[in-house]
């Protein structure tokens, strides 16, 4: 399948090969488990994250690595733990050769899913 014409994150996931399915599904877990209330789309031909009517964060699989966009915001919050790895203005990349960092994951994520929060309170 194309995955630029994929529907849904299950067929997105599904075109790539077995090691990399298994990291994008960890990192679709993480997120349900850490904000069970967000909702699942496709945005920007990728799979994303919804929470209060907003993207809170992006995830997408490429040949080399897995790509992780918690917009800028998330990416300038953690800027020193993720000096590891290749960063954007709101992208950061996980070589496919490496582990998830999962733990920081999970804290970008909490971050990202509380700001979204607050300016939906606003």
């Amino acid at each position: 399948m194309d995955r630029s014409a994929a529907l849904s994150v299950d067929d997105y996931i599904e075109g790539f090969p077995p090691e990399t399915r298994v990291m994008l599904e960890d990192i679709r877990s993480l997120v349900r488990e850490i904000v069970p209330d967000a909702t699942e789309t496709i945005s920007y031909q990728m799979p994303t994250f919804d929470l209060n009517g907003a993207h809170f964060v992006h995830f997408a699989g490429y040949d080399t690595h897995i790509g992780f966009y918690p917009i800028p915001t998330g990416i300038e919050a953690f800027k020193e733990e993720l000096g590891a790895y290749k960063t954007g203005k709101g992208s950061v990349r996980f070589p496919l050769d490496q582990p998830l960092p999962l733990d920081l994951i999970r804290r970008i994520v909490e971050f990202r899913a509380e700001e979204n929060r607050r300016r939906a309170a606003k």
